[in-house]
């Protein structure tokens, strides 16, 4: 496949110029004064991004999934309870992450297409008069379906419950494209990685971590060592790492919430809302529906659309990535054959999605999908477009 075209796989996302440049730079040696110049930017950036001020930041040489095992590893113990929703494959993947370390899981479980259920959540807590959940987990932006969840809600569920356990929020896949507000919606933990909204190669787990989380590492009795933010933290004082890190990508990082910041975070959101709003104008032209079962779920940096009854919707993604070297993301989970994903978030613009929505129309043509050539495009710019444009005497 061509690396002329973008791709529209919900991550790793394409790739700015400078942020490739920055990325490749020459051997640093991380134990030097140099490294700092890198490191304690980064980490201020990162909280800037993540909108808090009273935690603190750590960036791991991993993915999400780190991000996850960290997030557990150093505030659990052994047969503690945690409380999650599972409505995707990502959030169903924590989840197996947590009863492999050997947690009591209650799951609250909901319809793949559907938003956390707040009111849910605050009846487990509310029933939990005892306080045995140490942990509350949700998943903001379930990638797999496109479904974005009002973590404000369930924070308002837990305080109105008045229930202290943690709270812990996979923002993988939202943090960087889509408002996140740590310190406001009382998130104690919150996971992202480098390869979504901070438009770098995969390899960096991002946290947030607020004070109330650093205090329960002081108890938990989970085993880690490459994960122990403790660890983490000396290193920091330091200005270095409890191992090596991967310098280029923290260069990268740096540079990425630069360039996020000086865009603005409120423009940054309004720029994915207005590329996803042409996505599902798209979709609704072309007669199909978004997973996402409500505007209120849809999410503003992947749509997971479904295809007609008895069409296996992974031809269309093998299709576009044979005919036209464009990459389409695959259903996944319960919704294998099922869906396919259109990612729009990272470095994209209104002329480059309708790149992929032109693609993604063809394909589907091709595969005798009853889709109107361009209905989707001309769909997509209506809502791209910036108006009539009137034209003077001399320029007619």
């Amino acid at each position: 496949m061509t690396s002329q075209n973008p791709v529209f796989i919900p991550g790793p996302t394409n790739m700015p110029e400078s942020l490739r440049k920055a990325i490749d730079m020459p051997t640093m040696d991380h134990r030097s004064a140099a490294f700092a110049e890198i490191l304690h930017p980064a980490l201020a950036a990162v909280k800037k991004v993540l909108k808090t001020e009273t935690g603190e930041a750590f960036i791991f040489p991993a993915s999400g999934t780190g991000g996850w095992e960290t997030a557990i590893a150093n505030t659990l113990s052994p047969g503690d309870k945690v409380l999650v929703g599972r409505n995707g494959m990502f959030s169903h993947r924590w989840i197996d992450m947590c009863e492999r370390f050997g947690l009591d899981v209650q799951v609250i479980e909901t319809p793949w297409g559907e938003g956390l259920p707040a009111d849910r959540y605050e009846e487990a807590l509310a029933a939990d008069t005892g306080h045995a959940i140490k942990a509350v987990l949700a998943t903001h932006n379930e990638t797999a379906t496109g479904v974005l969840s009002d973590i404000s809600a369930v924070r308002r569920a837990m305080d109105k419950a008045g229930h202290p356990a943690l709270f812990m929020v996979d923002g993988v896949s939202s943090i960087g494209s889509m408002d996140f507000r740590m310190d406001e919606w009382g998130v104690d933990i919150a996971v992202t990685g480098s390869q979504k909204g901070f438009m770098l190669p995969a390899g960096l787990a991002i946290l947030g971590v607020s004070q109330k989380a650093l205090s329960a590492m002081e108890t938990a009795k989970l085993p880690r060592t490459f994960f122990d933010l403790r660890d983490m933290q000396a290193g920091y004082a330091k200005s270095g790492y409890p191992y090596t890190p991967a310098v280029g990508l923290m260069n990268g990082l740096k540079q990425a919430c630069d360039m996020l910041l000086d865009e603005g975070l409120d423009n940054v959101f309004a720029r994915h809302r207005r590329i996803a709003d042409g996505v599902r104008a798209a979709v609704r032209a072309w007669g199909l529906s978004l997973c996402a079962r409500e505007p209120q779920f849809y999410s503003d940096s992947v749509s997971a659309i479904r295809t007609p009854e008895g069409f296996d919707a992974t031809r269309i993604v093998t299709h576009a990535a044979e005919n036209y070297e464009m990459a389409f993301g695959v259903g996944l989970g319960e919704v294998a054959g099922k869906v396919f994903r259109i990612g729009h978030l990272g470095q994209l613009s209104a002329p480059l999605a309708l790149t992929g929505i032109a693609t993604a129309e063809m394909a589907m043509v091709d595969l005798g999908l009853p889709v109107t050539l361009g209905s989707g495009v001309a769909a997509a710019q209506s809502v791209y477009r910036h108006g009539d444009v009137v034209l003077t005497k001399e320029a007619a």
